[in-house]
């Protein structure tokens, strides 16, 4: 803490007599000798405030001595104080956050508890709400996860990393970085007895990736899947001495009533958490906009060290995690944390392509509060640079991605275009901080890649490049950039979004034909004469009842053929089918109408579909061939002698 300075003033510095070289008076205050010295010539005394010593002033006596002897130094022990504490106005107490919990409303949590094997790519896709809300898995069976022996203790911590391992200990009462711990000095406090420790400490940030016990953990199976990290940067870039982010592999050691108050992690990345022994108890914010504006309010000023941000924001959560559980908490979820037994825990951060949105809202509040950049998430521009230039290739070659992927790749090319757009118009220093964050074994040219990034995301998800917002219709096709008339498609009907933009089919891996059916019967039926107003609606219900009940005498041979076609194809988590029926027949009156206006009826296909998703292998090819050839005038013929009416399979 600076000293505050204060202002002195000082008299008119008089003129000083040169010392007796006899003289034995102390060196540091000059004084006159016994004898009276001749009289001095006069000259004009020049102030002078700098400090000298001895042989100074003996050279020019116009110089004032202002040096003073050490003040005197107590070796008397004194208690140390918690200035950071005293300087907010907080007793240094690190209890005191429990005790305020104690009178405040508290909800119990209604979050999933899922068993492992459901928690996978699966279960993102199909459930609208996964990775939104923590869940709790209470056994790691089928997580496809690997940690440590239940019977793992600190002192094998220590001993695997190693005990000369610098670690960064968090003194609980001030929450503040306590210098100087190595791993096995952290050790040996752990193991005291509560009331041998002289604070209540707390290690969360001792990163293991590429230590021996690193190899002993795997996060969950969903985890790798989804991690930024593991997908997206350069294998080749993470070997040994080569920096990356490091966030996958966290050892956190906590002693009874340890307390980590509340925070969000970094850059808004999600976290998994498995307790291998002792207890936790989280307290949890939900992160709306209005609750991360309060927390920004909060975070780094006085209010932090003074009040409880649960009174700030709509509701609080709890979770009680034991030996064995393991939780992911999605991004953004804002969280405290409570160690009631001594604990220790593995777990990990990791960003994803299923909220970038609010990874980014963290990451300004991280810069509007002044987070230092030691504790953001490292090299995260950069990382964003891998996952934008890996899902323009992808884009580029026409994967699918589902709504909320394409959402949150809206959001990813926005900051990178904004990244671009400082590296074009920004100060020299913004230009040469953002270009450092370019990967260039990737990326050659930032700024083409991120427009074009933002471009194609907006055309996968049916938007135009000229559309601000998602979702809008198709307004124009663009060929070579200019503008043609799109031709009249059944599929897509004025006003109505283009469902089949940029869509590329999947194969079947099994189409079944199987045996064709024919048959032929004798059926009362009306003959549909074309000036018969509504006969085609009635034909077209294919409800043979109802035709019968119009039939009067007339009697018709019927000639039936049934062709039905089976696919199947194998998917994540199961597969599909389809069942594909194509019906024809063929109608014969016995007596032939007199009806001048008669003509050729379509009387024919009928095809009934049960599938989990559409086959539009069929409908695109038609509509190609629909577009290519000219449409023909069909003249209208008057009805056969024999009275029998040609069918057409369209």
């Amino acid at each position: 803490m600076a000293r505050s300075k204060r202002r002195t003033t000082r008299s008119k510095p008089s003129e000083p007599a040169p010392p007796s070289p006899a003289s034995t008076r102390s060196s540091l205050t000059p004084v006159q000798d016994d004898e009276s010295p001749p009289l001095p010539v006069p000259q004009e005394p020049v102030p002078d405030t700098t400090r000298y010593c001895r042989p100074c002033v003996l050279e020019k006596p116009s110089r004032t001595i202002t040096l003073k002897p050490p003040a005197r130094k107590s070796t008397r022990k004194r208690t140390q104080l918690d200035y950071a504490r005293l300087n907010s106005g907080v007793e240094s107490d690190p209890t005191r956050w429990l005790r305020v919990i104690q009178s405040k409303p508290i909800k119990n949590d209604q979050f999933k508890r899922m068993k492992g094997a459901d928690v996978g790519i699966e279960w993102l896709e199909g459930d609208e709400g996964a990775m939104r809300e923590p869940i709790v898995i209470e056994s790691p069976d089928g997580l496809g996860m690997k940690m440590p022996s239940p019977e793992c203790t600190v002192t094998d911590v220590a001993d695997i990393v190693g005990r000369e391992t610098p670690v960064e200990v968090i003194d609980v009462a001030s929450q503040s970085n306590a210098p100087g711990w190595t791993l096995g000095k952290w050790a040996d406090y752990y193991n005291l007895e509560p009331a041998a420790r002289d604070k209540i400490r707390n290690v969360i940030s001792l990163e293991i990736s590429g230590t021996p016990l690193g190899d002993q953990v795997l996060p969950p199976r969903l985890v790798r899947e989804l991690d930024w990290v593991e997908k997206f940067w350069p294998s080749t870039r993470k070997g040994k001495g080569q920096p990356y982010p490091k966030v996958q592999l966290y050892c956190l050691m906590g002693v009874a009533s340890a307390w980590t108050d509340w925070h969000i992690d970094f850059a808004g990345s999600s976290v998994y958490y498995h307790i291998l022994r002792g207890s936790k108890v989280f307290y949890f914010i939900r992160p709306t906009p209005t609750n991360l504006a309060a927390y920004e309010r909060w975070s780094g000023t006085e209010l932090q060290s003074n009040v409880w941000l649960g009174d700030m924001v709509d509701e609080v959560v709890k979770v009680t995690l034991h030996a064995g559980n393991t939780m992911i908490i999605p991004t953004g979820w804002i969280h405290a944390v409570h160690t009631p037994v001594d604990s220790l825990v593995f777990g990990g951060n990791f960003l994803h392509s299923y909220n970038v949105a609010t990874q980014l809202k963290v990451l300004e509040i991280e810069k509007a509060t002044h987070v230092p950049k030691k504790f953001r998430f490292p090299m995260f521009t950069k990382l964003c640079w891998y996952v934008g230039e890996k899902y323009l290739r992808d884009l580029k070659a026409k994967e699918e991605f589902s709504p909320r992927v394409l959402e949150s790749l809206e959001a990813l090319a926005g900051h990178l275009v904004s990244e671009a757009r400082t590296m074009e118009r920004g100060t020299d220093a913004a230009k040469r901080d953002a270009k450092e964050q370019v990967p260039s074994d990737r990326v050659k040219d930032p700024g083409a890649l991120a427009r074009e990034l933002r471009w194609r995301v907006r055309l996968a998800a049916g938007a135009t490049s000229d559309d601000e917002d998602l979702g809008r219709p198709i307004k124009k096709t663009m060929v070579n950039g200019h503008g043609v008339k799109r031709k009249r498609s059944p599929v897509e009907p004025h006003g109505a979004p283009v469902l089949f933009k940029n869509f590329q089919p999947r194969e079947w891996d099994v189409a079944l034909d199987l045996p064709k059916e024919e048959d032929s019967r004798r059926v009362l039926a009306p003959y549909p004469y074309p000036s018969d107003d509504g006969w085609h609606h009635r034909w077209s219900n294919w409800d043979d009842a109802s035709l019968t009940a119009d039939a009067a005498n007339s009697t018709a041979s019927v000639e039936r053929k049934r062709d039905v076609i089976i696919k199947i194809r194998n998917v994540d988590g199961g597969l599909e089918r389809q069942r594909i029926e194509r019906v024809f027949e063929k109608w014969v009156w016995d007596d032939g109408p007199v009806d001048a206006a008669a003509s050729d009826v379509d009387v024919t296909m009928e095809e009934t579909e049960s599938s989990g998703r559409m086959d539009i292998d069929a409908q695109i090819n038609d509509l190609k061939q629909e577009e290519e050839e000219p449409e023909e005038d069909v003249p209208v013929e008057g009805p056969r002698t024999d009275g029998t009416l040609d069918p057409v399979v369209s």
